[in-house]
């Protein structure tokens, strides 16, 4: 066991305390630091810290350097370039050099003078960075997937209830028109009553054909590794492809349910609850390389309410996006592209007697007010979970071949021990989820 890992809470205080001394102001104090230039002052900005600043992290960062409401203190990351990149970064747009940068989440934390959290981590960091950031009293922007399994993700919406904390999940498609829109339209009922959805994700591939060698110098892989089981380095298995593995990420499935099925239970209604039977309909497995999430698959999600939600690759007729199908017509929608049948639906003017969905025009903008505002936000804890527990529970359908019987209610599955034993994962010591 290293050193780090043995880290008591004072010593992250100690180290907290001797990073604090960074934070002197400069001898020439900005304009902006006093609130000019439309700015709030420093008492009133939100002061964020960034936690996983690799390619999603560092777009997310985007909107918070963007938003002259809150002020970025802090960034932390397992490898120093991106760290120290990113820091640079920060630096370069408030013209000082306050920002600090930790390798240890931990140490990020225990600071006092963070409120909220911009976390974009691999998803199999998700809990374990969130639950020790919740418990501190830092507000969470986390990504999706909102985790890596179903069992974390509950731990993580108890301790969102527990500890009285607002949480957004990178479920950005909620902030833009066409996508609530489309929901509009099936809740209202111009579809009539919806019995099929499609969800229609990217297809995956095989790879990670890279010689295995030594981690990078400026990485701390065994860190990296973390609660997953330890594995010898190759470039294709950390950065951008650990979501190929699925003792790190989840594939394209689980890259991509917190979007377009996030929208699919959006529209149907269903976002508290989830499916009580998943059927497998195929499944492709890589059979070369450290990638090892499915390549192709299909699944068949029904639910109390009649519904059946087919989750796929995006192949043949389905495309990708959601797609609600009912008894009076169709409306598809994905990123740029929204159809319907009958055409005139997109056309549609609502009442304001009828259903209106949150409307967010600005997914980090949002988060910030309901962190001020203390108001739910476009994409809870709660909603998140359940969108990532249709692809948590799907996954585990097409890994032992066969129906699932669930209870939403329970979030057990039902006459299938072997089954339930893969709703979570085991964690390296000394890391554990809650």
């Amino acid at each position: 066991m290293t050193e780090r890992n043995l880290l008591t809470r004072r010593d992250l205080i100690k180290r907290a305390a001797a990073a604090s001394a960074v934070f002197a102001l400069p001898t020439i104090i900005p304009a902006s630091a006093l609130g000019a230039a439309g700015r709030p002052s420093p008492s009133n900005r939100i002061t964020i810290g960034a936690i996983g600043v690799g390619g999603q992290g560092n777009g997310n960062l985007g909107g918070f350097l963007g938003d002259p409401s809150c002020q970025v203190l802090a960034v932390c990351d397992v490898d120093k370039k991106n760290c120290q990149g990113t820091k640079q970064r920060v630096d370069g747009q408030y013209k000082n050099q306050d920002c600090a940068a930790y390798k240890d989440f931990r140490e990020l934390c225990v600071r006092t003078d963070i409120d909220a959290i911009s976390m974009a981590t691999p998803d199999h960091w998700h809990a374990i960075t969130a639950i020790t950031a919740l418990k501190s009293g830092k507000d969470m922007y986390g990504e999706k997937p909102f985790s890596h399994d179903l069992r974390e993700g509950r731990a993580m919406v108890n301790a969102v209830k527990q500890y009285g904390r607002i949480w957004q999940t990178g479920s950005w498609q909620r902030s833009t028109g066409d996508f609530r829109f489309a929901c509009e339209l099936v809740q209202n009922g111009y579809i009539g009553k919806v019995h099929t959805v499609e969800v229609g994700l990217p297809t995956g591939g095989p790879g990670g054909f890279a010689k295995f060698c030594d981690p990078p110098e400026d990485m701390d892989y065994d860190f990296w590794c973390g609660p997953s089981p330890y594995a010898p380095y190759s470039p294709d298995r950390t950065h951008w492809n650990w979501r190929w593995q699925l003792d790190y990420g989840g594939g394209q499935m689980m890259d991509w349910i917190g979007h377009h099925g996030d929208i699919a239970q959006w529209g149907m209604g269903t976002e508290l609850t989830g499916p009580v039977e998943i059927e497998p309909v195929y499944s492709d497995w890589p059979k070369e390389g450290i990638w090892n999430a499915p390549t192709r698959y299909r699944y068949i999600a029904s639910y109390k309410n009649g519904i059946k939600a087919m989750v796929s690759n995006a192949e043949g007729s389905l495309r990708m996006g959601a797609k609600w199908i009912g008894d009076k017509g169709w409306v598809w929608v994905d990123r740029g592209g929204f159809d319907s049948y009958p055409k005139e639906l997109m056309k549609v003017k609502l009442s304001p007697n009828e259903i209106h969905l949150y409307n967010s025009g600005n997914h980090i903008g949002n988060f910030l007010e309901c962190v001020r505002t203390r108001k739910p936000t476009i994409a809870p804890a709660e909603v998140a979970h359940r969108s990532a527990s249709l692809g948590h529970i799907g996954l585990v359908a097409l890994m032992i071949g066969r129906k699932i019987r669930f209870n939403p209610d329970t979030e057990e599955i039902l006459g299938d021990p072997s089954a339930s034993q893969l709703l979570g994962r085991a964690k390296r010591e000394p890391w554990h989820a809650v």
